[in-house]
């Protein structure tokens, strides 16, 4: 049987307890190095996800008589690798462990309902600003390239001096959260989710 575990937003202590437990009856973790550090008591065999999905789906697949755990951040199926796995394994084959997205972490902390929330991401692929744009409240999981000043700049040719709520390095100790104009939002920032509040 293969697990895909939501994680939450990055410390353990936001593990639901069917995670927790999970992952320690686990024969096999499986996940990035940020994810794998988290559980470095683990005993097991332990593989890493790289960007090789292809080759993981096969690997899987050979193992899925193991109890497999993969590890997915925040919650498996929000822009996570549920949906690939959804793809490639029959539910009789596949069990999914729901996590705190860091989408719904971030509203907590900045006391935003998600009430009527448009998520998007921009992790890997380019944004639809339009539909941003359009919508009075959006999160979106961000990339490298494509961050809170991309989005920013991208706003503010349109016309909208949005607020942007930013939020760094979610649940870690250096955790920030920001909540900026779009014309005020710095270059550069840590690992982050935003939610864009478009005022009509």
């Amino acid at each position: 049987m293969l697990t895909v575990v939501g994680i939450g937003p990055g410390d353990t202590e936001y593990l639901t307890f069917q995670a927790r437990s999970a992952i320690d009856s686990a024969d096999i973790l499986v996940g990035g190095a940020r994810q794998l550090a988290l559980f470095a008591e683990f005993s097991g065999e332990t593989r890493l996800l790289d960007a090789d999905l292809d080759g993981l789906i096969l690997w899987l697949h050979e193992r899925i008589n193991q109890r497999v755990v993969v590890l997915a951040s925040g919650d498996p199926l929000v822009y996570g690798i549920g949906k690939r796995l959804v793809a490639n394994f029959t539910p009789e084959q596949l069990c999914i462990i729901p996590g705190i997205s860091s989408i719904q972490y971030l509203c907590a902390k900045a006391a935003v309902d998600m009430n009527d929330l448009w998520i998007t991401s921009s992790h890997g692929r380019e944004p639809d600003f339009q539909a941003i744009a359009a919508h009075q409240k959006v999160a979106m999981v961000t990339d490298k390239n494509i961050g809170p000043y991309a989005i920013a700049q991208a706003l503010l040719a349109r016309g909208l001096n949005s607020t942007l709520i930013i939020g760094e390095n979610l649940s870690s100790a250096d955790e920030r959260i920001h909540c900026l104009r779009a014309a005020d939002v710095a270059r550069s920032y840590a690992m982050n989710v935003v939610v864009i509040l478009n005022e009509r």
